[in-house]
């Protein structure tokens, strides 16, 4: 995502995800669990989606209780098509929670009590007004039981 945006995120993440589960910077995940077995492929067709990919504008359009945490809420058309044509490359490796309907989003806080979410919650919400940027890539990243390990980076035209 664009630095402007990736910069706010990161540093609301800095501030209310627990410091020993915040590994990565904030981003929008697209699939939950692909097979390291089809990185080749996987790689690949990412690359060949994304070259045809302009920057993608994504409105911020509110914020999500989590129950345990706390995300802003995406509504992008063309990020969904961007999504939606990569889960037909890929639906025969998706696992049932990325076969269904996806909701993007940027998590700022995860596996807090109710209570601190809530909190959080309502501070966020007591300034919040609608604001966009754009996607301006996306990456591959696998979870191999410990740190998230990042196959590739792949950037939109501007």
């Amino acid at each position: 995502m664009e630095r402007r945006a990736q910069g706010h995120f990161d540093r609301l993440r800095a501030a209310h995800f627990p410091p020993e589960r915040n590994y990565l910077a904030a981003h929008i995940t697209m699939f939950h669990h692909l097979p390291e077995t089809r990185e080749v492929e996987l790689r690949r067709d990412l690359k060949d989606e994304a070259r045809h990919e302009r920057h993608i504008p994504v409105r911020v359009d509110r914020l999500r209780n989590l129950g345990k945490g706390v995300a802003y809420v995406l509504e992008s058309p063309e990020l969904l098509d961007f999504r939606d044509r990569l889960a037909r490359r890929w639906e025969h490796d998706l696992v049932p929670q990325d076969a269904g309907r996806w909701q993007p989003h940027v998590t700022v806080q995860n596996k807090v009590s109710p209570e601190d979410a809530r909190m959080l919650m309502a501070e966020l919400e007591a300034g919040f007004s609608p604001w966009t940027f754009t996607v301006t890539g996306a990456s591959l990243w696998f979870y191999r039981g410990g740190p998230w390990d990042k196959i590739c980076d792949t950037a939109f035209r501007p």
